[in-house]
């Protein structure tokens, strides 16, 4: 980003770019650079912020469906903007039980805001976007985030959680992307002894699956 704001600032302060036009075009191309410029320090902050302490166990109840109702909210607007819906499906046997872990509500919201955020991003217009809740074991809380797009295919998905690893360079700065959203994900996800799990088919859907340890209503803390 820096290379290319220096360009056109260079090249309008030597007074070479007189068309009106011409200036905003160059213009509005800066202020894309400077907001992507500002996305990727955010994500560099936000990385370096959870490494340091990924090593400390967060301590503080989280209900993961309230969580989650929360990150759908915040990004339906989004979704709609492309004709998406976000469901919310809790698929647990026992729905009466809190679905609760230890944990940063911050750092969890930040998790699932940046995989729906991918799943409007890279997914079809007119589709669904479905979280789906689940327990695999009694210790264990699955969330999917599952979305029907193009997809991940096979080579590149042990390899999506890297820092600046893009699938599509091209598309990803064209929507935005910093291609550090998702190693931030993984850091979070290991601060919380949880991990993640994707499948994809590429043409149909692509499914994120995240384990977190729940809390026992016995009031043991996550060992």
């Amino acid at each position: 980003p820096l290379t290319s704001l220096s360009g056109f600032i260079e090249t309008m302060i030597n007074g070479d770019v007189t068309d009106e036009a011409m200036q905003l075009r160059f213009l509005k191309i800066m202020d894309e650079e400077s907001k992507r410029m500002t996305r990727l320090i955010d994500d560099l902050l936000s990385l370096s912020r959870v490494e340091v302490y990924e090593h400390i166990i967060p301590e503080d109840d989280v209900s993961v469906l309230a969580m989650i109702s929360a990150v759908r909210d915040t990004l339906i607007g989004k979704a709609e903007a492309r004709n998406m819906q976000i469901i919310v499906r809790d698929n647990r046997l026992d729905k009466t039980k809190p679905a609760q872990i230890l944990g940063s509500y911050d750092e969890l919201t930040e998790v699932f805001v940046n995989l729906v955020e991918n799943a409007i991003k890279y997914g079809f217009e007119d589709s669904q976007i479905v979280i789906e809740l689940t327990e695999p074991m009694p210790s264990q809380l699955q969330i999917d985030v599952i979305n029907q797009g193009e997809g991940i295919a096979k080579q590149h998905l042990s390899r999506i959680t890297e820092r600046f690893y893009r699938i599509d360079k091209a598309r990803s700065r064209q929507i935005g992307g910093t291609g550090l959203g998702l190693a931030i994900v993984k850091h979070i996800l290991n601060r919380h002894r949880g991990h993640m799990r994707v499948e994809s088919m590429p043409g149909a859907s692509t499914v994120f699956k995240v384990t977190l340890p729940l809390l026992q209503s016995t009031g043991d803390s996550i060992k």
